[in-house]
């Protein structure tokens, strides 16, 4: 059901506490990518267009409940104030009496930057006490965090129990686009599935079993894969303990007579410091590991996904952080772009993919929460979605 959204509050001279999520990678003391920065943009002008006094909360890295100053949330407010052109004002708590007051410096259409959330141990916790020390600044909470709606914390859950709370708008995005991957997908639906570890993707490979016409999976998850089909996988990375629920989705595929595409070639190396050499996945060393999928299997995930009307696509194909295990990744991003298809990505290691090869403008739907994004697919529920009213008509 739709959420309550921002677009229907009284924004108007209100005071205004909006979980953003602008956890980018900072490069010597500077955002180094500011994808999601620019992706809360939207909702952030609104509420300045409306005359509100904005205060904008979010975390920043894994600083573990205690001040860090590697953590500090100032480069991102600089970005801000660019990208806004206006500035953006900054304070070194999240709550408490230097809050309050900076809040209460704050004039209609005026943005403030509290410090990192996650300097507070009662974040992750979902503690009361700082839900309501963060409800206290404000009138009304808006939740426009998709990449941290599937984290019951304080800053997403526990305040929106003590404030009138809405969707923003990318928010809201997130879940109607994803949300068309659900509900009766164009077909054939091909989804591709890769990164290092197969218990992230797990749950959500056996639901998506249940919607798509054909699975393709590479990376490092797709060595557990191999070793459930009894190929021997020398030394490459997988989660040997994972095989017997591998086994379980490859038979549930069978079944139901969905296609399980796995690498049928692959670039190996002693190390991922060497030169890579193609082998047929039968032909890996014992001594040797897996950094990337071979150009067989580029061709035939090329081929499944040209045909496809509906493609989601998460997680690289191998090791593409390095030029010679990178090609998989690259030409599955390329062919992602190329399709004649509703396409969705999610993850930030394919977001990156596409972002690297300039193809970000051809993608349909970029999420900016890939844990999230994969949750929602799995029909788990996101306790920050469940914490905003749905609309009642």
């Amino acid at each position: 059901m739709p959420k309550r959204s921002i677009a229907a509050a009284d924004l108007a001279g209100k005071r205004v506490l909006i979980r953003v999520d602008v956890n980018v990678p900072l490069a010597e003391g500077a955002v180094g990518d500011d994808t999601r920065i620019r992706a809360s943009l939207p909702t952030i002008q609104h509420l300045i267009d409306q005359r509100a006094r904005t205060i904008l909360v979010s975390h920043l890295g894994r600083p573990k409940g205690k001040p860090d100053d590697k953590y500090r949330m100032a480069p991102v407010a600089k970005r801000l104030s660019e990208l806004l052109g206006q500035d953006v004002a900054t304070v070194g708590s999240v709550v408490g009496p230097d809050a309050t007051a900076a809040v209460e410096r704050l004039a209609p259409g005026d943005v403030l930057l509290l410090e990192n959330v996650r300097f507070e141990a009662g974040e992750e916790q979902n503690d009361p006490a700082l839900a309501k020390a963060l409800a206290a600044l404000a009138d009304l909470f808006v939740n426009d965090a998709f990449g941290a709606a599937h984290r019951a914390h304080a800053s997403t859950v526990g305040v929106a129990r003590e404030l009138p709370a809405y969707a923003g708008f990318l928010l809201q995005r997130e879940v109607d686009e994803l949300s068309r991957l659900l509900d009766q997908p164009e077909r054939p639906f091909v989804a591709i599935l890769g990164g290092a570890k197969i218990s992230d993707k797990l749950a959500v490979a056996g639901s998506l079993l249940g919607i798509v016409d054909a699975l393709l999976i590479g990376g490092g998850m797709a060595n557990t894969f191999l070793l459930a089909t009894g190929v021997e996988i020398g030394a490459s990375l997988a989660e040997r303990e994972r095989v017997d629920d591998a086994k379980q989705i490859l038979a549930a595929a069978k079944a139901t007579r969905k296609d399980i595409l796995l690498p049928v070639d692959v670039v190996i190396a002693t190390d991922m410091k060497q030169p890579g050499r193609i082998v047929e996945v039968a032909a890996v060393p014992a001594g040797e590991s897996i950094f990337d999928i071979g150009p067989a299997t580029i061709t035939a995930f090329e081929q499944a996904i040209a045909g496809a009307k509906t493609i989601f696509w998460n997680g690289p194909m191998g090791v593409f952080e390095q030029p010679q295990f990178a090609a998989g990744t690259r030409e599955v991003a390329k062919a992602v772009a190329a399709a004649d298809a509703y396409t969705v990505i999610g993850g930030g290691d394919s977001v990156a993919a596409v972002e690297q090869a300039g193809l970000a403008d051809r993608i349909d739907h970029i999420s900016t929460g890939g844990g999230a994004s994969l949750d929602l697919l799995e029909g788990t529920e996101l306790p920050g979605l469940a914490a905003i009213p749905d609309i009642v008509r």
